[in-house]
């Protein structure tokens, strides 16, 4: 039988401890209990966030774990979705959180929600690390969602469906034909990058940096297997041999 797992919550950069008490709070109302915390500004532990967390403290905050950076943060995971009202200049899918909700709860692997930070929200060096966009569609006028609030939404689309998900049939089938994790694309995404910048591939200098996250973010788009990662590498091996 098909174990339902519940998404992360990723919070990066968080600015105050009571927007992240907040949020657990919004978490456990529908049963969400792992946060992940990337470079809160005021440290961690914070007892402003125990505070307003309440009753959430103790299955939320006291599990929660702090990751410098959200590579880092998303190890493990197999899906992640951006919470970002902007991003559209990268190629990704745009969902509503009813329709991306939809897609966690029918998932088999490890997804993740990430949400930036208060003041201006995720960079697209972030939004680039994630499969798909989730936007809130809010008056165009005022899009602006408290971090508190943002979650909320999120955990209410993923918890209004109280019935599991149809079991999906387990085949038998090679570990090569797992899907591959965040760790090995992202280290994948690391050695190609070295790679390419030893032969001289990102040029000129003022586009390297546009052109490295472009390419991180076609690694985050592609859906690997473990196998095709470990062809990945030995064709890098191969092209690499001097």
């Amino acid at each position: 039988m098909q174990i339902e797992r519940h998404p992360v919550i990723i919070l990066v950069r968080p600015q105050m401890g009571e927007n992240i008490g907040a949020a657990a709070r919004a978490m456990l109302n529908f049963g969400l209990t792992e946060m992940r915390l990337v470079e809160p500004r005021d440290g961690w532990p914070n007892p402003k966030a125990v505070a307003m967390a309440s009753g959430a403290a103790g299955q939320v905050l006291d599990q929660a774990k702090v990751y410098p950076t959200l590579a880092e943060a998303m190890e493990g995971i197999d899906y992640a979705y951006a919470t970002t009202a902007r991003g559209r200049e990268l190629s990704k899918p745009v969902y509503t959180p009813a329709t991306a909700m939809e897609k966690v709860r029918g998932h088999a692997g490890r997804s993740a929600i990430i949400f930036g930070p208060e003041r201006a929200g995720l960079e697209n060096e972030d939004i680039a690390r994630a499969n798909a966009i989730v936007t809130v569609p809010v008056n165009p006028d005022f899009p602006s969602l408290n971090l508190a609030q943002a979650v909320l939404l999120i955990g209410y689309e993923y918890g209004r469906d109280t019935l599991p998900p149809e079991p999906a049939p387990h085949a038998r089938h090679s570990e090569s034909h797992d899907v591959a994790n965040r760790v090995e694309i992202e280290r994948l995404g690391d050695r190609y990058d070295e790679a390419l910048g030893e032969t001289g591939f990102f040029f000129p200098e003022e586009k390297a940096a546009s052109m490295r996250m472009n390419m991180r973010n076609m690694w985050s788009r592609l859906s690997l297997t473990r196998g095709d990662v470990k062809i990945l590498h030995g064709v890098l091996r191969q092209l690499t041999r001097r």
